[in-house]
């Protein structure tokens, strides 16, 4: 309705009779709503580009107009030099004639409107490396809608966990619309909150692994029953559950209001997603656990989760030979390839062949290759389940268990007749369980271990309403803390809390999950307006360096990983509640930042752009270890993917391609899909290739913003 609305404003300057009519059909409509979240979608929004060149055909505004009013024009032409270059302009949307003006570039600043395709690309403004050869964990700096976008170039379906803390539109100036800060008194204040999220939720919601992931949405009271709305409405198939978290046990004193004590984390589970079982202390505790108390986990060693299926995976499916009566396993197979029929293979005199059958009677894959398995075997780490012929399960103790045993926490006493370990059960008030859904956890105390411990990390910098790190961690953990390898976005990413409860939980079980966090470098409201009473503007170095990627999440994360402060001190404290050890220590991690870029296509199209877009190739084939910078070159190798940049060193590629056994994916530069299509035809199977230029200009070229 308030696009109508602004439309009919438009079509009264010209016929107002004409827009006096249309107003009465429009409320008439407006009465008959249907049962459901109702609200206004209004036009999309638009983020000023204050550090981007002016290009023909950009739409600009003017520097001096902060108000939703200003004018948008179209760049139809520039014309001079250096201080003396000037556009011609044409006004973007106007009753009647439509207007052309001409002004200085040095008054205007480039916007993006959300209908409207973008061509992203990534900067890199620095990086911290302490993780050896461990995934890199991303900071990326730019407009959310914009990023999640380039994601969908990057990791498109890939996701494992989305958590987000979105601003919680209480009334007061957090958040804005269109480049305008929201309040109290915009009438327009939920709707406009509730466009904001669901474009980015739609978005965001081609990311997630559509088999098995979560979405985590904290929020209050304010907004919760719409939100809850909302994501109904987009998540139509999921299974969607609400939880109470105590964040302030104090509770926070209202007139006229009861005290404010929980905020409330909505988890969205998708596909075979569910909370998993984990080890809790007697303060979760309010029933008796579901499980075993005490014992050592072994987890199924057929993949669940991402990728389960055997397409496309040929090296990790393949026979365990086991006993006639499947009770022990005798030796590992070797990968039958993608073709091959399981039923085609024989077992030997007296063996029965297992396979990892998925519970549908489709063909999976095991979690691990042959030559881990092997070792695992002769560790005593695989055992057998109840006998089901080929599909008899097979369990396998995990990284984190494995360690488990060797650091002593639990000591092995002898050995199963099919040869796996055998362990002495804990003592402890722990108990494996699910827990309810209210959480009344002393960790999770917002101001103790949010804000006071982000003071710890970045002394002298403030940040409003940081949540628990602990809090944080504990609701990852119920979902990817069977997945050490599990990719997590927060695209909300404010103080970056949820890197440092990922990287926490590497710590923790040794696994290598990876975090992309995404924030703008925006300054408060009340920064803002001290900012241009001081003549400066987005843009000029003053101001950015307070903006909240440069100045708190950036700083954060870097503090985390080296334990120092931003001035090189150690970090006073330590980390508490089950994995305790000195703040200063820092973690075996690594993360890189970058600044979104818009990049011009015909740039990209003609490989002119290719240090922009290096690093979300980089991204797409899992963020480890150095990067291909270098486009002047026939062919280049980086740890886990490929590029041929001619295709006139094709023969040579692929024999190197088929001797790197570490590649997750393979880009080829070619406008001719037949010539790309006969260069993967030689390629071993397995592998994702990706036609470059072209797959990336496809990504961005359909407009997603209306």
């Amino acid at each position: 309705m308030s696009r109508l609305t602004e439309l009919i404003a438009r079509v009264a300057k010209a016929d107002p009779s004409l827009a006096d009519d249309l107003q009465r059909e429009v409320e008439v409509l407006g009465s008959r709503r249907p049962f459901g979240l109702n609200f206004e979608r209004h036009v999309p929004e638009s983020i000023e580009l204050p550090n981007r060149k002016v290009r023909l055909g950009d739409k600009v505004v003017f520097r001096e107009e902060q108000d939703q009013g200003r004018h948008i024009w179209t760049v139809l032409g520039i014309s001079g030099k250096g201080e003396m270059r000037v556009a011609k302009l044409l006004e973007e949307e106007s009753s009647g004639e439509r207007k052309t003006i001409t002004a200085s570039l040095g008054d205007l600043v480039v916007i993006a409107e959300f209908r409207d395709p973008i061509y992203p690309g990534l900067r890199s403004t620095g990086a911290v490396e302490q993780g050896t050869d461990k995934p890199f964990h991303t900071v990326i700096n730019g407009e959310n809608y914009h990023v999640i976008q380039a994601l969908n170039f990057v990791c498109r379906g890939q996701v494992d966990c989305i958590y987000i803390d979105p601003p919680y539109n209480s009334g007061a100036r957090d958040w804005k619309y269109n480049n305008d800060y929201v309040d109290a008194e915009d009438a327009y204040r939920h709707s406009k909150w509730l466009a904001m999220l669901e474009r980015r939720l739609r978005l965001a919601r081609e990311l997630l692994n559509p088999n098995d992931s979560v979405l985590i949405v904290t929020i209050d009271e304010k907004e919760y029953l719409r939100l809850g709305l909302l994501l109904e409405q987009i998540f139509v198939d999921a299974r969607i559950q609400m939880v109470s978290v105590q964040i302030n046990p104090a509770a926070v004193a209202r007139a006229g209001y009861f005290g404010r004590a929980d905020e409330y984390y909505f988890f969205v589970m998708i596909g075979e997603a569910g909370v998993q079982p984990m080890s809790l202390g007697a303060e979760w505790i309010t029933a008796k656990g579901r499980t075993h108390r005490g014992q050592i986990r072994w987890d199924l060693l057929r993949k669940s989760g991402s990728s389960p299926t055997r397409d496309g995976h040929p090296e990790t499916f393949y026979p365990l030979h086991a006993t006639a009566d499947c009770g022990s396993i005798l030796r590992v197979g070797e990968p039958i390839g993608e073709k091959t029929a399981r039923k085609t293979i024989e077992p030997g005199p007296g063996e029965t062949l297992l396979w990892p059958i998925r519970d549908d009677g489709s063909e999976g894959r095991w979690r691990v290759g042959p030559r881990m398995a092997s070792e695992l075997l002769a560790n005593g780490f695989l055992k057998v389940g109840r006998p089901k012929g080929e599909r008899t399960p097979v369990y396998y103790l995990a990284t984190g268990e494995r360690k488990k045993i060797a650091s002593g926490i639990y000591e092995v006493t002898g050995r199963a007749e099919d040869g796996s370990v055998i362990t002495k059960d804990l003592e402890s008030v722990e108990r494996v369980s699910v827990p309810g859904t209210q959480w009344r956890i002393g960790s999770h105390d917002s101001t103790q271990y949010g804000s006071r411990l982000l003071r710890a990390f970045l002394p002298n910098r403030k940040f409003p309403f940081p949540k628990s790190l602990f809090a944080v961690e504990d609701a990852l953990r119920f979902f990817v803390g069977d997945k050490p390898e599990a990719l997590i976005l927060d695209f909300f990413a404010g103080s970056g809390t949820t890197a440092h409860a990922v990287i926490r939980l590497n710590k923790q079980d040794g696994g290598q999950r990876r975090s992309i966090m995404v924030t703008n470098n925006e300054v408060s409201a009340e920064e803002a307006a001290e900012l241009r009473a001081q003549g400066l503007s987005p843009g000029d170095p003053e101001w950015e360096k307070l903006g909240i990627c440069e100045h708190i999440t950036k700083p954060r994360i870097r503090a985390v990983i080296t334990g120092e402060t931003p001035e090189g001190e150690p970090i006073k404290g330590e980390y508490k509640f089950g994995d305790e050890f000195p703040i200063p220590e820092g973690f075996a991690e690594n993360a890189e930042f970058f600044d979104l870029t818009y990049e011009d296509p015909e740039q990209v199209r003609y490989g002119l752009g290719f240090d922009a877009i290096s690093p979300l190739l980089w991204m797409r084939a899992g963020a480890t270890g150095p990067r291909v910078e270098d486009s002047d070159q026939p062919l280049a190798f980086a740890d886990t993917y490929a590029i041929l940049f001619d295709l006139d060193h094709a023969a040579a590629f692929v024999a190197a391609v088929r001797e790197e056994h570490s590649l997750r994916v393979v880009y080829i530069v070619s406008d001719d899909e037949a010539r790309f299509q006969i260069i993967v035809a030689q390629l071993p199977p397995g592998l994702e290739t990706v036609r470059l230029y072209a797959a990336y200009l496809e990504s961005f070229k359909v407009q997603v913003g209306a």
